[in-house]
C-alpha cells in the first residue's frame, strides 16, 4: 500500500496512512515522512498498534532521543514519559497552556512523538499554532520591535519546587510523575526570531511563559512585549486542532509550533507515551 498523506483542512497538519508502524520503515520511507513533516509541521498517524520499542524505533529514525528533564521516565525505558491522568484527578491539565517543548534548553529538541493508549470518548484535544504563519502575517510595527532580539528562557515558573508544577502540586495527587528541582532556575537564550535549520523558514520562537524576560530590556517593558506577542502568536488563524484517538501517533515539529494541552474529560482516564527527539 502506498503513503498516503491527507491534509487535515486546518491551516495545517495531515495524517499518514499506508504503513505499519509496528515493523522497520525503509530510508524512502523515513524521507518521505520527513518531507511530509516539514511541509505539514503536525503528523498524525491512525490505528497503529505500537508498543514501546516500535515508539522508540520510530523516534530515532528522525534524530537522537532529546533530554526530558523533570518528568520521570517509565518503569524499565529511559526516553519514554507517560502523559496520564486518572478519571478522579482534580490537579489541574498538565501542559495547559501555550510552549514549545523544554525551549529553556541549550539546544531545544525538534520534535515530539505522543502515543495515545488510553483515550476518553470525548475532550483532550491538543491545540498547536503554527509560529511560521504567525510570523507572516504580524504587522511590520510588532515585527520591528523584536527584529535582533534575545528571549531569556527558563523552566522556573513551571518546575522549581515554587513553581506551578512544585510541591504543592505533588501534594494535590498529580499521577504524573513530576521532579521539581532547582535546576529549573537556569536561563538560557535564544532569538525571538529563528531560523527553521532544515526549512530556513522563519519563526517565533517560544512564548510567555518558558519565557520569563527579553535580553537587555526592563522586566515590566519586556512584559509588555511578551504579551503583546502572545496575543498575536496564539490568535485561532494560526491553530490546529487535534483529536485524538486510540493507537495514534503524533508527531510534531517544535521549531515551528507552540501546543497546549485541553480538557474536558473529566471522569476518564487518559494515557499516552511521549518521546522526544532530539536535535542533531
Amino acid at each position: 500500500m502506498p503513503l498516503e498523506i491527507s491534509p487535515s483542512g486546518q491551516p495545517f497538519a495531515a495524517s499518514v496512512t499506508g504503513l505499519d508502524l509496528s515493523q522497520p520503515v525503509s530510508p524512502d520511507l523515513v524521507q518521505e515522512i520527513r518531507n511530509a513533516w516539514l511541509e505539514h509541521h503536525v503528523l498524525a498517524f491512525p490505528r497503529q498498534s505500537m508498543n514501546d520499542d516500535d515508539l522508540e524505533r520510530f523516534t530515532l529514525l528522525f534524530g537522537p532521543f532529546g533530554d526530558d528533564p523533570f518528568i520521570a521516565p517509565i518503569p524499565g525505558r529511559k526516553h519514554i514519559i507517560a502523559v496520564k491522568r486518572a478519571a478522579d484527578e482534580t490537579a489541574p491539565i498538565f501542559a495547559e497552556s501555550w510552549h514549545t517543548d523544554w525551549s529553556f534548553q541549550a539546544v531545544p529538541p525538534a520534535g515530539t512523538c505522543l502515543y495515545g493508549i488510553t483515550i476518553p470518548p470525548e475532550g483532550g484535544d491538543t491545540l498547536f499554532a503554527n509560529q511560521h504563519l504567525a510570523l507572516e502575517q504580524m504587522p511590520d510595527v510588532l515585527r520591528q520591535k523584536l527584529e535582533g532580539r534575545y528571549a531569556i528562557h527558563s523552566a522556573r515558573n513551571a518546575y522549581a519546587p515554587s513553581g506551578f508544577y512544585g510541591e504543592t502540586d505533588r501534594a494535590a495527587g498529580r499521577s504524573m510523575d513530576i521532579r521539581p528541582s532547582e535546576d529549573a532556575d537556569a536561563t538560557q537564550r535564544h532569538p525571538l526570531i529563528t531560523r527553521h535549520p532544515e526549512t530556513g523558514r522563519e519563526a517565533l520562537f517560544g512564548c510567555a511563559g518558558y519565557i520569563i524576560g527579553i535580553d537587555d530590556m526592563d522586566q515590566a517593558e519586556s512584559w509588555d512585549l511578551l504579551t503583546e506577542i502572545y496575543r498575536w502568536q496564539t490568535q485561532p488563524q494560526f491553530q490546529y486542532r487535534h483529536r485524538w484517538q486510540q493507537n495514534m501517533l503524533l508527531m510534531w515539529d517544535n521549531r515551528s509550533l507552540l501546543h497546549m494541552a485541553t480538557g474536558g474529560y473529566k471522569g476518564h482516564d487518559r494515557l499516552l507515551h511521549r518521546t522526544t527527539i532530539g536535535s542533531n
